[in-house]
């Protein structure tokens, strides 16, 4: 009974021994399979990580995939100009040598010249105001007009604004959904149209392309917002929004009791969209509105593209100011320049 007892008790210790061996072996091969690990992802990140010669090449075209990841220092600032003559038709068959451009008081170079009809995001803002119901139909109308000179593969949206701006049809590339909209819209009401062209612009930034306008048809001043047109005017200014207004008034003159925001109201709104590089049409008959609309759109499709790049900022978000010169023969007539009059440097 003894012997037994020992030799069992022989066998418990060498099992409980060859368990600790094991134990062991397990241990260091599971550290070595470790440091294997660490030092292939030690190889990944050479592959990953840019050499830091790269960083300043300036040239931005490299062949290897690394460098695809740098981000190059050099901007390029490009300015969309549009054109017209005395009649308010769009001019497309000036060249490069025509044009000169300024950033402050000092000259560019032009390092690239287009003219394109490149894809863009539209909003339409639509005055619904009680002023607007003897003017409801021909602002129907225009929608048609503007929407005949569209690039097949721009996308709309449509905002109404009365005491409150309301997205009527959103982003879509149906114009007949659009238009179908418009029909069941009613003018009554105030005018929002700071907070229009605030949402709007907010809209904008999420859009499809990279080109953006905002089309505005409105008869009258702002009188219901809760947006300071100075804060609207600079927000516009500084977004890489085009902004174009079409502004009927069917009276010769606003009356005295008439806030001061209507009685500026068409200077306010010039402002803004020639600070964009838009402008207002200004009218005094309503029936003109299509027309208008019209003239909107295909100068949207006749633009020159310049490109420039820009001293090195050395102070950020100051506005910069940007000055675009016409010269042809003088045996033409004049002609009428819309740009962006500046920008803010971005840090991103």
């Amino acid at each position: 009974m003894f012997l037994c007892r020992s030799l069992f008790a022989g066998d418990i210790h060498c099992f409980l021994a060859a368990t600790r061996t094991f134990r062991s072996l397990c241990l260091l091969a599971g550290v070595l399979l470790l440091c294997g690990m660490l030092s292939a992802q030690s190889n990944d990140d050479v592959h990953i990580m840019p050499r830091p010669e790269s960083r300043n090449s300036g040239s931005g075209a490299t062949g290897s995939p690394a460098s695809s990841r740098l981000k190059i220092d050099v901007e390029m600032v490009l300015v969309p100009v549009t054109v017209t003559d005395t009649r308010n038709h769009p001019v497309i068959d000036l060249a490069q040598n025509n044009f000169r451009l300024f950033e402050g008081e000092t000259e560019k170079k032009i390092q690239y010249f287009s003219i394109e009809d490149a894809p863009l995001s539209v909003g339409i803002l639509i005055d619904l105001s009680s002023s607007m119901a003897n003017k409801i139909g021909a602002v129907r109308e225009s929608a048609g007009e503007f929407f005949k000179n569209a690039n097949p593969e721009d996308d709309y949206f449509v905002i109404t604004f009365a005491d409150k701006p309301k997205l009527l049809a959103d982003t879509t590339q149906s114009f007949e959904k659009i238009q179908a909209s418009l029909a069941a819209a009613q003018p009554k009401g105030n005018t929002a149209l700071a907070d229009a062209i605030y949402m709007g612009l907010a809209k904008l930034r999420n859009s499809k392309y990279s080109r953006k306008a905002l089309l505005v048809i409105s008869d009258g001043g702002d009188n219901n917002s809760r947006h300071g047109l100075r804060q609207i005017k600079k927000i516009a200014r500084e977004s890489d929004v085009e902004i174009y207004a079409i502004d009927v008034c069917d009276a010769p003159t606003l009356l005295l009791t008439a806030k001061l925001e209507e009685r500026f109201g068409r200077q306010w709104l010039t402002e803004v969209t020639e600070s964009t590089g838009g402008r207002t049409i200004a009218l005094d008959n309503p029936a003109g509105i299509p027309e208008a609309a019209a003239r909107a759109s295909l100068e949207l499709r006749n633009q020159y593209i310049l490109g420039y790049r820009p001293a090195r900022a050395t102070e950020n978000h100051k506005w910069r100011k940007i000055k675009v010169r016409v010269t042809r023969s003088e045996n033409y007539l004049p002609l009428q320049v819309y740009y962006r009059t500046g920008y803010v440097p971005r840090t991103d």
